[in-house]
C-alpha cells in the first residue's frame, strides 16, 4: 500500500489538525456518495481513509514511522512472527527458563516420550479495519487480507459502533500438536462520512434547500443512509428548521429497535446575480420599512 503521508499530502512533520484538514478535504472530494458509479473515487477513498487511519491515531503513527506497522496497519510479517514466537511456550522458555524448569521439563519430557498429548492453543491476532459510515450504519460484507496472505470474508453487522471488536474464531495462529488455533480480533474503525453525523442511533444531516422551497414548500428528495426518500418542506420553513425522518436512523443492538434521522435545513440563495430576486428583496425589504415606520422603530 501506498505511503500514508504521501495519500494525504502532508509531510511526516504534519500535525494532527494538518492531518485532520487533508482527510476532510480529499474525503469530500472522492466520496463514492458524490461520485456515484466512480470506481476510480471509491478506491481512492478506501486508500485515504486507511491513510488517515493510520496517522489520526498517534500510536499507529508512532509505530509506522517506526516500522513496526506497515501502511495499512498490519504487523510487518517479521515482527508479527517474532511475537508469536515470543508468546508462545516454545519461545517463552527463554525468558522464564529457570521459573518454568519444571513446568517445561514436564511438558517437552512427555512430547518426547511419545505420549502425543501435548497440545498448546495458538495464539490470538488483533487486526484494525478501516469501515465506511454506511456499511457500518447498514451492515456489508468485507473481505480483508491478514498480515500472512490469508483472506477472510467477515460480516459487518448493521448498527456496528466505532471501535467495536468483532471476533473470528479459529482465524489467528494455528495451534500446537494439534490444538485448536488462535482467534482473529478485529477492531472496526467507522470512517467519517461527508455529510452524515451520528449520535446514539440517530442520523443528523444538514440539507441545502431553495429559497423557493423555503419560502413555499413543498416535496424534496433527502438521502438516507438505506437511500433516497421524498419529505415534504413545510411553507415558511428557516435556515435552521429541523424535520424528523421516524426509523430512518441506526439499529440499536440492544433494543432492536431503529434510531430517527433528523434534517436541518439551510436555506442556500442561488450562485450569480438574479435581477428578479434582487427587485423582489428590494421591495420586500421598502415593505418591512414602512411597517417599521409606522410602528416608530427604526431599521
Amino acid at each position: 500500500m501506498a505511503d500514508p503521508y504521501s495519500v494525504l499530502g502532508v509531510a511526516r512533520t504534519a500535525s494532527d489538525d494538518d492531518i485532520r484538514k487533508a482527510f476532510r478535504k480529499l474525503a469530500k472530494k472522492h466520496h463514492p456518495d458524490l461520485n456515484p458509479g466512480d470506481k476510480a473515487a471509491e478506491a481512492k477513498f478506501k486508500e485515504i481513509s486507511q491513510a488517515n487511519e493510520i496517522l489520526s491515531d498517534a500510536e499507529k503513527r508512532r509505530r509506522f514511522d517506526a516500522g513496526e506497522i506497515d501502511a495499512s496497519g498490519a504487523e510487518r510479517p517479521e515482527r508479527q512472527y517474532y511475537r508469536s514466537y515470543a508468546d508462545s511456550a516454545e519461545g517463552a522458555k527463554y525468558g522464564s527458563q529457570f521459573e518454568n524448569d519444571d513446568l517445561f521439563s514436564e511438558l517437552f519430557g512427555r512430547a518426547r516420550g511419545g505420549r502425543g498429548d501435548f497440545k498448546i492453543r495458538g495464539t490470538d491476532v488483533s487486526y484494525t479495519l478501516p469501515v465506511d459510515f454506511i456499511e457500518a450504519a447498514a451492515g456489508a460484507k468485507k473481505r480483508v487480507t491478514m498480515a500472512d496472505g490469508k483472506v477472510l470474508d467477515l460480516s459487518i453487522p448493521a448498527g456496528t459502533d466505532d471501535r467495536q471488536t468483532l471476533r473470528l474464531k479459529g482465524q489467528g495462529q494455528p495451534g500446537f500438536g494439534g490444538a485448536e488455533a488462535g482467534d482473529a480480533y478485529i477492531e472496526v474503525h467507522i470512517q467519517p462520512h461527508a455529510y452524515f453525523t451520528r449520535k446514539d442511533s440517530d442520523v443528523h444531516l444538514e440539507l441545502p434547500i431553495s429559497l423557493g422551497e423555503a419560502v413555499l414548500g413543498g416535496k424534496i428528495t433527502v438521502p438516507t443512509i438505506e437511500g433516497d426518500v421524498t419529505m415534504t418542506v413545510p411553507k415558511g420553513s428557516n435556515t435552521g428548521t429541523t424535520l424528523r425522518l421516524k426509523g430512518r436512523g441506526i439499529l440499536d443492538r440492544k433494543s432492536k429497535q431503529r434510531g430517527d434521522q433528523y434534517v436541518k435545513l439551510k436555506v442556500v440563495l442561488p450562485e450569480g446575480a438574479d435581477p428578479e430576486l434582487t427587485r423582489f428583496v428590494e421591495t420586500w425589504d421598502r415593505r418591512d420599512d414602512d411597517v417599521r415606520g409606522r410602528m416608530g422603530l427604526k431599521k
